[in-house]
């Protein structure tokens, strides 16, 4: 089944899909979410109401446009570029994040989202 997403940040509208996950299914369970975002240098990550741990396949060096769930803060991340714990050119999360889908388009465009400004996830 597709589970096509929206992410909205002000005038920024992505749209990205969800995997067969469970953890992409108990989110997409829990659409519509609405946030606040926090940034970590090229990572965008805001709290959740859902609950989840570790899936097998989780991993700490992710890709620019994937989607993640971070289970340490029941986090939804959004990873665009280097974090501040990066070795070189890679993109690695704060700690294992089970990944649950991946953006449509240039992950790029969230550089210029900042911190606190509202996020609104739902279903396309």
């Amino acid at each position: 089944m597709e589970r096509r997403i929206k992410i909205r940040v002000g005038p920024l509208h992505v749209e990205a899909e969800l995997n067969d996950s469970k953890t992409a299914q108990s989110i997409w369970d829990a659409l519509p979410i609405e946030g606040r975002v926090n940034t970590w240098g090229e990572e965008i990550y805001f709290s959740i109401p859902v609950k989840m741990g570790l899936e097998e396949g989780s991993r700490e060096v992710v890709s620019a446009g994937e989607l993640g769930y971070w289970p340490a803060g029941n986090a939804f991340c959004i990873f665009f570029g280097p974090t501040p714990v990066s070795r070189g050119e890679e993109i690695r999360a704060a700690s294992r994040v089970n990944i649950i889908g991946r953006l449509s388009g240039d992950p790029k465009v969230f550089r210029k989202v900042k911190d606190g400004e509202r996020i609104f996830l739902e279903k396309a």
